[in-house]
């Protein structure tokens, strides 16, 4: 006995098909059983040879870079950070020069100071020269000096 099974198509036709064709087998079905046999089939397949377990794992990344932190600076942020080194070679160069004139008015002092000291112990006890009120003027001013350039800083961050 065939059943007929009327069904309407896209195109709004009534067609008719036998039973038997409607439940034939599905074409999807014999991929679906590998796909489920796949993992039983493995094993037993690789049972004859023997896999060590990983011992050590390779080592995961400890640092994350940032797409942000890798990029290129644009023309402007090159512009600033060229004028930043620019400032800061001046800043260097400045100091450098301030130590200089601090260490020729150290010495500058200290010459000064022995001279004072050879003319002091030339005059009498109640006695002081001009000349050694002018030297002893002139180490002050000069001690003065340098005091004040060693509290500046040229450039301090």
């Amino acid at each position: 006995m065939r059943q007929v099974i009327n069904y309407l198509r896209r195109d709004g036709r009534v067609a008719a098909h036998s039973l038997r064709c409607a439940v034939r087998t599905p074409r999807w079905l014999p991929c679906a059983c590998l796909l489920v046999l796949a993992p039983v089939m493995l094993p037993a397949q690789n049972s004859g040879t023997s896999q060590t377990p990983l011992t050590n794992p390779p080592p995961r990344p400890t640092t994350i870079t940032l797409p942000a932190a890798n990029r290129v600076p644009d023309a402007n942020e090159q512009m600033k950070m060229r004028e930043q080194q620019e400032k800061k070679q001046d800043f260097t160069a400045a100091n450098a020069e301030r130590k200089k004139q601090i260490s020729d008015d150290s010495a500058k002092l200290l010459k000064l100071a022995t001279e004072l000291k050879a003319e002091v112990e030339k005059t009498s006890k109640d006695t002081l020269s001009l000349n050694v009120i002018r030297k002893a003027d002139e180490i002050e001013r000069l001690a003065h000096n340098v005091k004040e350039k060693m509290k500046l800083s040229v450039g301090g961050s």
